[in-house]
């Protein structure tokens, strides 16, 4: 299954969600109602054996009430809703707010701890390897179990969080198994289903908190027979049918997530001992993956391991269990949970502390040339050659040589570099010196009102890091953009605007605005939209490509346009491509001049074709690839367009030309 299929299933996904919901919904009112039939013909009972002799004609029990059931009906949609609302709203922050409810800490990026170190350095090397921003990473201190989560709307507000026993327990190897399997999630589109799911079990779970309440309520009149602490044992037995139909949802919808997110896993590490040797751990430490938080039942679906025990019926489990999650990546596995011993826990220690004290290799010189986070293999005093059948199968599928060129590229970085992007202030200095010009006078004139817009200590870091940004920006800008939005993420409201301004002012300093500053003004201020309150609208508007051939249009014209300034040359690449998007034949799809596809109206084409359905996509990303490509070589300018196109797009682009 390709990153579109998988997109489209995690649709399909929600489509099967809300009918359970709806489903469950219907019966909580069906159930609601006849026990509010049952009380009001207690009342009617009491009443008429209060007012009248017992010889008169008993009260009859009426099964259809229209009253009663409108009441039933408009009181359940009402607590459920609410309650799902109050819930979705609390966790509209992303990621982050997933993890602060679970008792996560935000692991500081200079932290000297060695196991928090290790996480660092893993996700790190996977977020460059995806081609994903870097996701803040959370340790929950207090869950002694081996476990682990993704959590986000979007890569832009995509958290990781891990318990302090995975860290700990776990080798490199074990835990890059694990935090693949969550990179799996972001990249298939699992977490947005998670988050809309939370919502909903705790709508459903609303039903019981109420029924606590009024077990408890007291009539003012101590004579009078109180019905309401009834009403609430009622409710109380009705929430738990909420708790099942919310653990059946929970099960349908993320069981088979995690055998694709473990395939996908071992794909991208090619080790399966890794991933294998978790799951392995967890069968057979004393804690294994459970959860003491007392909000693990509404989220247990989005962890790696069971956090709740076993279930009562497998079927209602949100996870397969252990030794079929290891069968099916470790044919060979015996099927035996030995018994941990305490050195191995000292052995994992001091491979931690290995990892970090390990000498860091200069640039690598077997990769070759690296472009705009484009891996190169060989004669760099020649254009880069791509491949544009690699395009597809790679986007949201990294292989092990992205990794493995992410590690390099991570332990290659300057200490400065890596030191500046994992600071907030320090990361905008980053960001604003990748934007420096070359030129030694205009540079000057840009660090002078750089100084007037910044504090002083951000308008010399940009100038002391200016030296080394230059001499690796050529080789991975997107790379270090990618890395640095994890740090700015951390700005607080007025820093990002003092940011936002100067970025914008920087852009166009020289007159113009080039290609690779829109694209990384667009990059940045889309990842960082959802934190800083203006996020644009996510949802699928677009189900037919016919409205979207306009701006279509754009994309293809303004990529043909940046490999050469030659008209043919260019006619010929988008007539390469054009055929890709699929098109209607009843639609023209034509060439526009350069005027009619700048930066302003490729940022419109861009937002609107953000919201089309991944099919869509998918042939808008084929046909620019075939664009890009259509000369057989892939300039600087090319390769970050394309990857940016992708990210926009939500479709995460590895280091393109990475080859098996």
């Amino acid at each position: 299954m390709d990153f579109f299929a998988r997109q489209e299933q995690a649709r399909r996904n929600t489509k099967w969600l809300v009918l359970y919901f709806i489903v469950a919904v219907v019966l909580l009112i069906v159930a609601i109602y006849f026990i509010s039939l049952v009380v009001f013909a207690g009342v009617q009972a009491k009443t008429h054996h209060g007012n009248y002799n017992y010889s008169d004609a008993p009260v009859q029990f009426v099964l259809w009430n229209p009253e009663i059931f409108l009441a039933s009906t408009l009181g359940v949609l009402a607590v459920i809703f609410l309650g799902s609302a109050y819930k979705t709203n609390e966790l509209a922050a992303g990621g982050s707010a997933v993890a602060t409810l679970m008792g996560g800490r935000l692991v500081n990026q200079n932290t000297t701890d060695l196991n928090e170190r290790k996480l660092l350095n893993v996700v790190e090397e996977m977020s460059i390897a995806a081609g994903v921003p870097m996701p803040q990473v959370y340790v929950l201190e207090n869950e002694r179990g081996i476990n682990a989560f993704a959590a986000g709307h979007t890569t832009g507000d995509a958290a990781i969080g891990v318990t302090r026993g995975c860290i700990e327990m776990l080798t490199r190897d074990e835990l890059q198994g694990v935090i693949g399997h969550e990179f799996s999630h972001i990249l298939n589109g699992d977490m947005k289903l998670n988050l809309r799911l939370i919502g909903i079990i705790f709508g459903l779970l609303c039903l019981a908190t109420i029924g606590r309440i009024l077990l408890y309520a007291r009539s003012s009149n101590s004579r009078d027979k109180n019905l309401l602490p009834i009403l609430g044992i009622a409710l109380i037995v009705l929430g738990a049918i909420g708790v099942f139909f919310g653990r059946l949802i929970q099960a349908a919808v993320s069981r088979q997530r995690e055998f694709l997110a473990d395939a996908s896993s071992v794909q991208f590490t090619r080790n399966p001992n890794g991933l294998s040797g978790a799951l392995q751990k967890i069968g057979r430490y004393g804690f294994g993956s459970k959860l003491e938080s007392e909000h693990a039942p509404d989220m247990c679906h989005m962890f790696f391991g069971n956090g709740l025990g076993d279930a009562l019926f497998g079927s209602m489990a949100t996870h397969p269990p252990i030794p079929d999650r290891i069968h099916a990546i470790d044919p060979a596995w015996d099927g035996k949970f030995p018994p941990l011993k305490e050195e191995q826990i000292e052995t994992v220690k001091r491979a931690a502390v290995s990892e970090l004290q390990r000498n860091r290799p200069p640039m690598p010189q077997n990769l070759g040339t690296i472009l705009g986070g484009t891996i190169i293999t060989g004669d760099a005093g020649r254009p880069p050659v791509i491949r544009t059948n690699s395009v597809l199968p790679n986007l949201g599928n990294p292989t092990p040589l992205h990794l493995k060129y992410a590690e390099q590229l991570r332990d290659a970085l300057p200490e400065n570099l890596k030191a500046a992007e994992r600071q907030p202030l320090d990361s905008t200095a980053l960001i604003y010196a990748l934007l420096l010009s070359a030129d030694e006078k205009l540079r000057a004139q840009q660090l002078t009102e750089i100084a007037k817009r910044v504090s002083n200590s951000i308008s010399e870091k940009t100038a002391a890091l200016f030296p080394d940004v230059f001499s690796v920006a050529k080789h991975a800008r997107l790379p270090l953009v990618n890395l640095a939005l994890g740090a700015l993420r951390n700005l607080t409201a007025d820093e990002f605007k003092q940011f936002a301004d100067t970025l914008e002012w920087l852009a166009g300093s020289d007159g113009k605005i080039e290609l690779f500053e829109f694209v990384l003004q667009k990059i940045i201020l889309r990842h960082l939209a959802s934190k800083f309150g203006d996020a644009p609208p996510t949802a699928v508007q677009f189900y037919t490509l016919k409205p979207l051939v306009p701006d279509c249009a754009v994309i293809l014209s303004a990529l043909a346009n940046v490999g050469s300034n030659d008209a043919g040359e260019i006619q010929k690449a988008f007539a390469a491509g054009a055929p890709y998007l699929r098109a209607p034949d009843n639609v023209p799809l034509e060439l526009l001049s350069p005027e009619n596809c700048g930066v302003e109206q490729l940022d419109a084409a861009l937002n609107r074709l953000a919201q089309a359905v991944p099919i869509i996509k998918k042939n808008l990303i084929e046909a620019a690839a075939r664009v890009v490509g259509a000369d057989g070589v892939i300039l600087e300018a090319e390769a970050e367009l394309l990857r940016a196109i992708a990210d926009t797009l939500d479709c995460p682009m590895p280091p393109l030309g990475a080859t098996e």
